[in-house]
C-alpha cells in the first residue's frame, strides 16, 4: 500500500515536471521586444509596454511640473542678493541662500524662499528667515521682506506691460 502511494506521487511529479518543461523545448529564449502592435492605439505601435504588476509601483507621476511665477522669481533674487545663494531649483520654486548680512544691518540672516503657484499673489510666497543663532526672524521683519519682495515683483510685470 505504501508502494502505491509512493508511485503515485512520483508518477504525479513526473506528470507535472514534464508539463512545466513543454514550453522550452524546441525554442530560444527571446528578449522582450522593443515595439508590439496594439489595435486601440490610432498609430497602432507603443514602444517600451510595461505591463506588469510591478509597473503599478514603479509608474513615473506625471504630475512632478510645478509652475513658478517669474516675477516672483527674479524679484526674491534681486531683494535678496546680499545673501549668497546656496542652492537654486527653479523646477520646485525653492530658493536657498546661505548667512549674509543686509545693507545697514547689524545681524546675519540667512532665508529659504518657496514659490509654489504661477500667480502673483501673497499666497504664492513663502519666506523662511533664520538668525546665525538658529532662531528665527520675527514676524514684522519677515513680513517687510516679503512685502518688498512682493513690490519688485509688481514693478516688474507693470515694466513688462503685462498688467
Amino acid at each position: 500500500m505504501a508502494y502505491r502511494t509512493v508511485c503515485k506521487g512520483a508518477v504525479a511529479l513526473l506528470i507535472i515536471a514534464s508539463l512545466g518543461a513543454c514550453g522550452s523545448l524546441g525554442r530560444e529564449a527571446t528578449a522582450r521586444p522593443e515595439t508590439y502592435t496594439n489595435p486601440n492605439n490610432p498609430n497602432n505601435i507603443e514602444t517600451n509596454p510595461d505591463n506588469t504588476i510591478w509597473s503599478l509601483f514603479n509608474r513615473k507621476s506625471g504630475d512632478t511640473t510645478v509652475s513658478v511665477n517669474k516675477y516672483l522669481w527674479s524679484a526674491s533674487l534681486e531683494v535678496l542678493d546680499f545673501l549668497p545663494v546656496q542652492s537654486i531649483d527653479p523646477f520646485t520654486g525653492v530658493i536657498v541662500t546661505g548667512y549674509g548680512t543686509p545693507p545697514g544691518g547689524g545681524s546675519a540672516y540667512r532665508a529659504t524662499v518657496l514659490i509654489d503657484d504661477p500667480a502673483l499673489d501673497a499666497r504664492s510666497l513663502n519666506l523662511a528667515l533664520q538668525t546665525r543663532n538658529g532662531r528665527t526672524v520675527n514676524t514684522a521683519t519677515t513680513r517687510a521682506v516679503e512685502d518688498a519682495i512682493l513690490s519688485r515683483a509688481r514693478e516688474m510685470r507693470i515694466a513688462d506691460n503685462k498688467f
